[in-house]
């Protein structure tokens, strides 16, 4: 140990395991954030500031256990080294996808798409007014869209002449 409080616990000879994993942490916290970045790694900001918030823990825990680790127990989390290869796998799905034109897939896919030939929802209906019977009261004028052509109502009580 140093004066400054500060050793270097990365010794290949000595503990190979732990020196790799600490060095595989800080690359992998390096690679994450290098990625999250990238505006091109087809991530949406919200994703990008996660990435760039977990890559920082992964490289600052890969710091700690390198440099201000003064021994004890650690916990190796093999899962992290594989974020960084999901990434850039995203990455270049997404540049690939960019270069052919296609778009990237939906993150949110609908869950019942609609089914060929049925009415949208969102239009405005055109059908057919319903029948008045003797002795009701009129309907209200239906709903007009903006744009949309005024639309004639049968009179009440029949036809004159």
């Amino acid at each position: 140990m140093s004066s400054y409080g500060i050793s270097v616990n990365i010794d290949f000879s000595l503990e190979p395991l732990f020196s790799w994993y600490v060095v595989l942490l800080m690359v992998s916290g390096l690679i994450t954030i290098c990625l999250a970045l990238v505006p091109a790694s087809g991530l949406g900001i919200g994703m990008r500031v996660i990435s760039g918030l977990i890559g920082a823990a992964f490289f600052g825990y890969g710091l700690y256990l390198g440099f201000f680790f003064e021994g004890g127990r650690y916990v190796i989390y093999f899962k992290v080294l594989f974020i960084p290869v999901a990434m850039i796998f995203y990455l270049v799905r997404s540049l690939v996808n960019r270069a052919k034109g296609t778009p990237a897939p939906p993150q949110y896919p609908a869950a019942y798409p609609p089914a060929q030939g049925q009415y949208p929802g969102q239009a405005p209906f055109q059908g057919e007014a319903p029948q008045q019977q003797p002795g009701q009261v009129p309907p209200q004028a239906p709903f007009q869209a903006p744009g949309q052509a005024p639309v004639q109502q049968p009179p009440v009580g029949g036809p004159t002449a």
